[in-house]
């Protein structure tokens, strides 16, 4: 059975399907979202309620795979998320296996490959993080459009890890980050081997989703994150690096009201969804499900659809 991959935007029902899908063809779920992988980290990243047992992470009974297993101050990429991923895949042979996330380097990465570049150094990432702390996320990400202006066009200056990756390969190699880069990354999956489902919903439909799950979780995630920096976890810790968590911060600190913590929250997950459209917009060889209500998000007839569409490619 070829591995059936749910992905899309934040806030889009991946979740919800990818459990449906489990559900009909005795699968297991393997997460493919950067921030669920943290313990601890529960509310604000939208992480699947469930419970470990023997090992296993368990989703209303149902093997819940890479979630909620780090410490919150580690650090995870797209190539341990795939290293990770072909372990439990070849863990649970004869079972369906279901991708479920929206951290398209992590699928691309398991999928199609990944360029070899040098690891991160302690000395490169101390350089980086000082000039970090005295130029801000805007000086650094200057500082990246002056050495590799073609990386720098291409990540949000908000996207402070990113910008310190690209950075770290130009003093590492000598070179701009962009010239190390292979066609790998434009390369599709072989859909002989994967069947990619992309939920695409309606732009006003899915902002409207995206308001009323931050709405929901502001409150459980602002005491998530005050438990952490109560136990110490610095406010710059990786996990707490995870989109809406440093506006939890600030509105912690007194620095932000909470209403513009929830609207500041609300708008940079619309953001971010944006950029996740245009990753995904790449897969053409994915089956397109056009969601505009929730009348037509049925579970039932959207995993006949899926099953379907897996068979006949």
């Amino acid at each position: 059975m070829k591995p059936l991959v749910i992905c899309g935007p934040t806030a889009s029902g991946k979740t919800e399907l990818a459990l449906e899908l489990a559900r009909q063809t005795n699968g297991i779920i393997i997460s493919a979202d950067s921030r669920q992988v943290y313990t601890h980290l529960t509310a604000g990243t939208a992480k699947p309620k469930g419970m470990w047992q023997n090992g296993v992470y368990l989703v209303e009974g149902i093997p819940y795979y890479l979630v909620d297993f780090l410490p919150v101050t580690a650090v995870f990429n797209a190539g341990a998320f795939a290293e990770r991923a072909r372990e439990i895949a070849a863990q649970n042979p004869g079972r369906q296996i279901i991708f479920a996330g929206g951290t398209g380097m992590y699928l691309h990465a398991y999928f199609v490959g990944m360029d070899t570049l040098p690891p991160s150094t302690p000395q490169t990432r101390a350089q980086l993080t000082a000039l970090l702390k005295e130029k801000g996320k805007e000086g650094l990400h200057a500082d990246l459009a002056q050495r590799d202006p073609v990386s720098a066009a291409a990540i949000p200056v908000g996207n402070v890890q990113r910008t310190m990756r690209a950075l770290e390969l130009c003093l590492l190699t000598g070179q701009p980050a962009s010239q190390l880069k292979s066609g790998v990354f434009h390369t599709l999956p072989d859909p002989e081997k994967s069947a990619f489902v992309y939920l695409n919903w309606d732009k006003p439909a899915l902002d409207a989703r995206i308001q009323t799950r931050t709405e929901n979780i502001f409150d459980p995630m602002c005491a998530e994150t005050q438990t952490l920096l109560n136990q110490g976890v610095a406010a710059d810790a990786p996990s707490l690096k995870s989109l809406g968590y440093p506006q939890a911060v600030a509105f912690l600190r007194g620095e932000l009201t909470r209403r513009q913590t929830i609207e500041q929250i609300a708008l940079l997950t619309r953001q971010y969804a944006k950029r996740q459209r245009t990753w995904f917009n790449r897969y053409t060889q994915a089956l397109v499900l056009e969601l505009q209500t929730p009348q037509n998000f049925d579970l039932k007839n959207i995993t006949k659809d899926i099953l379907r569409f897996s068979a006949s490619i």
